[in-house]
């Protein structure tokens, strides 16, 4: 999809039209799965400044580095889901660390958040996990049950 033209998903919402309508209601985790887009994000971002804040976030370190580039205020965030890629964190210029549920640990988490960044995990789905990672301290949990995540930490 990530080659995909407007054209070819006129039903697929714009960034502006999700930050319109998102932005004063949720903070927003906005993941950039190419690079390229960078500007883009940013001016939108800047017409549209999400109220209860964000991050802008990428699997790919090219990209963080490219926004950190490009603006030094933006909140950044790198999404991994291996071990390898995990380890190199502490290395970019990022406030969020957001790895795979699986890679997360209390020790991981406590590094961290030593270091002065934020961690978010994702894709947590089942209520025990919430409450575990909840009780270890995390700054965010990524789900797609949000009803059984708001049930769950209410």
């Amino acid at each position: 999809m990530a080659e995909a033209t407007r054209e070819q998903l006129p039903e697929l919402p714009v960034v502006d039209e999700v930050l319109r309508h998102c932005a004063s209601r949720a903070f927003l985790d906005v993941e950039l799965k190419v690079a390229g887009l960078e500007s883009e994000i940013l001016i939108a971002l800047h017409e549209h400044l999400p109220e209860r804040g964000h991050v802008v976030s990428s699997f790919l370190p090219e990209v963080v580095m490219d926004l950190r580039a490009r603006s030094a205020l933006v909140p950044l965030g790198i999404i991994c889901d291996r071990t390898s890629e995990l380890a190199k964190w502490p290395e970019l210029p990022v406030e969020y660390v957001i790895p795979e549920e699986a890679l997360v640990t209390r020790e991981f988490i406590e590094q961290v958040q030593a270091a002065g960044r934020r961690l978010l995990v994702w894709t947590v789905n089942d209520q025990a996990s919430m409450l575990r990672l909840r009780d270890w301290g995390v700054d965010g949990i990524i789900s797609d049950d949000t009803e059984l995540l708001v049930k769950t930490l209410r």
